[in-house]
This record gives C-alpha cells, structure tokens and sequence, in this order.
C-alpha cells in the first residue's frame, strides 16, 4: 500500500512540512517497468536521534539559529510509514540491482540542487545484506530507533492476555481497571473525514510534546484524505471518558498487517489512557484477523510490556560530495546516539532468559 497511486496523491495533498516529491521507475532493456522508488527533498534536523542532553542544547541554540544543524537532503522512502526496503522490484529480478540506477539518480538530483546528504530509509533486519552493494557506492550504515512488531498468535484479546506472564497479565489488568472505573471505552471508524480537525488537533497536542522524536507535522487534510481515499484500510480508534471524546489511534490495515501510525489525545495529561489505547490497538488487530501489528517507534517501555519485539531499523547515508563523504557517517554517528534498548520476553511461551527477565521485573 505504500507504493501506491492513491496512497502518494494522499500524500503530496497533505502538505506535510516542506516534502518535495520526486518517483523513480526502474525499467529492463525492453523498456518494461520493473521497479519503482520514491524520494524527497525535506529539511530535517541532522541530529534527529540525538540524546536528550543534546536536544536540549540544540533547542537553545535554535532560539537564535533557528535552523542550526538543519539540513536540505534528500531522502529515498516515505515520509510516513517505515518500509523496507525503500524500493520495490518486480520477483524476476533483484532487488541489489536497482541500486546503481538509484545511486546516479539521487547524486545527480542532489548536486542539481545543491543537497549535502543522501539518506535512503528504512532497511530492518531481512534486507540488511543491501548494504554491501551500497557500501561500494560509498554509502555508510547508521542506527535510527527500532521499530516494535507484535505478531498475532492469538484468537482473542483473552487468549492474548492469558499467555502473558503473570507480571506484565497483572501489570496491564490493573490499568484495565482504572480505565473502567472511569468508564473509558472506544469505537472504531472506517468513515472520519468529518473528524480531521479535531484529529488533527488531537494529534498535535502529543507531537509538541514528544521528546523521543519529531519530524513530520501532520495537516487536517491528510485525515481526511486518508478517510476519503484510503476506506476501509484507513481506520480511527476513537477513545471516550464517559461521554467525553478524549483521543485517537490512526491506524491502516494492509493486507495480513495493521499500522498503527499516530496517536492523539483532547488533553496532555499523565494517566493510564495510553495503556488502555495499546490494549484496545491489540484487540482491534486481533478482530480484524492480521498476522501482525506494527506499533511504530516510541514509547517503548510500555509496547514492550505488551509484548512487542523490536526490530533495528538501519539507514544508509552518503554526501555527494566524495571529498567529503568519508567523514560523513562518523559525524552523523557522533549526533545520532538511540538509546540502547533489548527484547523482554513477557509471554509464557517465549525463551526462557532468566537473566533478563528477572532484570526487567524489577525495573
């Protein structure tokens, strides 16, 4: 769905930040298509993965250089969903074959335009071999901050809680309860343009707040555009206090997989909402009948306690400038520093770590 029509005209509608989109069709000999990218021009923060220490220093420097450490670069991918690799290629050929092509492209656009930084995202763990050919293409690999999966073994929401362990089952339960107590329950909508400024509002109240990670600023029209284009993949998990609208999940089933993408709230305040918005993310994927959930990245301590494993994305940079570019991933590697995180086994049928276990129950 990623690499759709309808899913890039959502896309260049919404006005997100200042993406300036460009589509690259890869073609055989014969002049037939076989594979298809995409990728932008944007102004990003350089250090967009740095520690906290640094953000904050970053952030007062920008009160007088407002654009300090930020670049124009080109990025090959999409703006919204992590997808990997960045590029698709028709099954009779391989994928390490579009990366000369791709290569040249981006260097020309780059130079053409005066950009200091290549940057192709997202690559996980199954296409990490890709990164041998882009190494001959001087391209260095960085960390960014992992994705969160949860597969779908389950038939139920029950059986899904009671294959937890006890801590985390008992952990989750006694949020559950708060929940209820307040009487906050939820829907779920196929149907939202109607509902984009709010959305969007909603949305904006967590962004402005998040200290893990900014990039994109999402636009009412994106929600109502994904409504209107994308029914019934697009969907919105409302949650009410009572009578009272209190948040969203955006979520976007595709095919055997749900999405979830973003997350928004009335009111920022520190509750036990998210807990239950996971809960009822899970229980929505469940009754959908998708193999798996992707949870994105963030807030990592509370997908985990519900079971998410992590999965390492890799980035692969170059600077067109190949007098420069030896240095170029040291220093995005000096900015750049994800906090080192690892798996924790919360299910009953999950390896056996005392080790970790015992260390993760008493945190």
């Amino acid at each position: 769905m990623s690499f759709s029509h309808a899913f890039w005209r959502i896309i260049e509608q919404s006005a997100l930040n200042d993406f300036d989109y460009r589509y690259i069709v890869f073609f055989n000999a014969n002049d037939q298509p076989i594979g298809l990218t995409t990728f932008y021009f944007v102004t990003t923060d350089i250090a967009i993965f740095a520690p906290l220490w640094l953000r904050n220093i970053l952030t007062k420097a920008r009160r007088f250089y407002g654009n300090f450490l930020k670049l124009k670069m080109i990025e090959c991918g999409t703006p919204i969903i992590l997808n990997s690799p960045p590029f698709v290629v028709h099954p009779d050929y391989e994928l390490d074959g579009l990366i000369e092509p791709l290569h040249r492209t981006l260097k020309q656009q780059a130079r053409k335009e005066g950009v200091l930084l290549l940057v192709l995202r997202d690559f996980e763990s199954q296409e990490h071999w890709l990164f041998e050919p882009l190494k001959a293409f001087g391209y260095h690999e960085v960390m960014g901050l992992p994705n969160t999966y949860l597969d779908i073994r389950w038939p139920t929401i029950e059986a899904y809680r009671a294959d937890l362990k006890s801590y985390y089952r008992s952990k989750i339960n006694n949020h559950l309860r708060k929940n209820a107590q307040w009487d906050v329950h939820h829907d779920l909508l196929d149907d939202f343009a109607h509902l984009a400024d709010a959305l969007c509002a909603q949305w904006m109240n967590v962004h402005e707040r998040a200290n893990e990670f900014q990039r994109e600023v999402l636009t009412p029209t994106f929600y109502r555009e994904l409504s209107l284009q994308l029914r019934p993949h697009a969907k919105i998990l409302r949650f009410f206090k009572g009578e009272r609208w209190v948040g969203h999940a955006l979520l976007l089933h595709d095919r055997d997989e749900v999405r979830w993408l973003y997350f928004g709230r009335a009111e920022p305040v520190n509750d036990s909402l998210y807990l239950y918005v996971v809960q009822a993310v899970i229980q929505t994927t469940i009754e959908l009948g998708a193999k798996r959930l992707e949870m994105g990245l963030t807030t990592y301590p509370i997908k985990q306690d519900a079971g998410a494993r992590l999965e390492p994305i890799r980035f692969a940079i170059r600077c067109p400038n190949d007098l420069i570019n030896p240095i170029v991933g040291r220093i995005y590697a000096l900015l750049n520093k994800p906090s080192p995180l690892r798996d924790r086994y919360v299910f009953k049928a999950d390896p056996a770590d005392e080790a970790a276990n015992g260390e993760v129950e008493k945190s």
